[in-house]
């Protein structure tokens, strides 16, 4: 077994893709506290775990004698969508829980996946940490996490990805220094106008972070003198943008945002 290239294809996020390439027909997986039996069943509990959370297994040592393998994982869990039910605690966008697994794997004849049992730890005990942003499978991930945090409202989770002195460079105001400067900023934004992000094309390596998307401003009061454009409560206005990041040690340094059309009015139901 190439665990290597099954690893990637975990981190893809493609599970029905995933348990038709790597797992065997009759295939079982025993957890902490349920049992899947045949593909279906895999897929079901698979589709249900990472509703709104996605997966990304990094690998401490792996173990093969065999067809038996031994794998000692720490498996990050990056939430886009709210997950209060999740099993190792509850999560809203722009969570990364961490969890420490033993897995062992049992392959058939085909090399495929016949047997996987696991089991582990309680939610960040004895972990490494990756970074947050990077280039790496899980990086893309967060970033999708943060943006969601930011399209939520939820400026005090956002702001966990910046650094200190981060520094926000917007195309209508001057710089806004320091991370408690920008979480003001939008805290006090949030409160009239909402912000959200649709990525349309994202770049990402461990230095920085270029990203096509679309800002919609949604007025929850009436915002006269809201600097993209004047609005009433329930207006909406979208803008193209390109924004630039620096990262530093997988978290935020610079954001440099530059329109790339004009403001245009926008209905509200049209959100992505």
């Amino acid at each position: 077994m190439d665990y290597e290239a099954y690893v990637e294809a975990v981190n893809e996020g493609d599970d029905a893709a995933l348990v038709e390439q790597w797992f065997a027909p009759d295939c079982v997986m025993h957890g902490t506290t349920r049992t899947s039996r045949g593909r279906d069943e895999l897929l079901a509990f698979l589709d249900w775990a990472h509703d709104g959370v996605r997966e990304i297994v990094r690998p401490r040592r792996v173990m093969q004698q065999e067809s038996r393998l031994f794998v000692d994982a720490d498996m990050d869990f990056i939430c886009h969508a709210p997950r209060p039910d999740f099993p190792f605690g509850a999560l809203m966008p722009g969570d990364i829980l961490t969890v420490r697994f033993f897995v062992t794997y049992e392959l058939d004849e085909q090399g495929l996946i016949r047997e996987l049992c696991s089991m582990n730890w309680p939610a960040e005990q004895g972990v490494t940490k990756a970074p947050m942003l990077s280039g790496h499978a899980g990086g893309r991930a967060a970033y999708h996490a943060y943006a969601a945090a930011f399209s939520d409202g939820d400026i005090a989770r956002a702001a966990r990805y910046y650094i200190e002195d981060c520094t926000l460079r917007l195309p209508s105001l001057p710089p806004l220094a320091g991370r408690e400067v920008i979480r003001s900023f939008y805290e006090e934004m949030f409160q009239s106008v909402r912000e959200h992000l649709a990525v349309h094309a994202l770049m990402i390596d461990d230095n920085g972070i270029a990203v096509d998307c679309t800002c919609t401003f949604v007025a929850q009061t009436d915002a006269p003198d809201f600097v993209v454009a004047p609005l009433k409560q329930g207006e909406a206005v979208a803008v193209r943008v390109f924004v630039i990041y620096g990262l530093h040690h997988g978290q935020i340094r610079t954001i440099d945002v530059a329109r790339a059309g004009d403001a245009e009015r926008v209905k509200v139901e049209q959100l992505a």
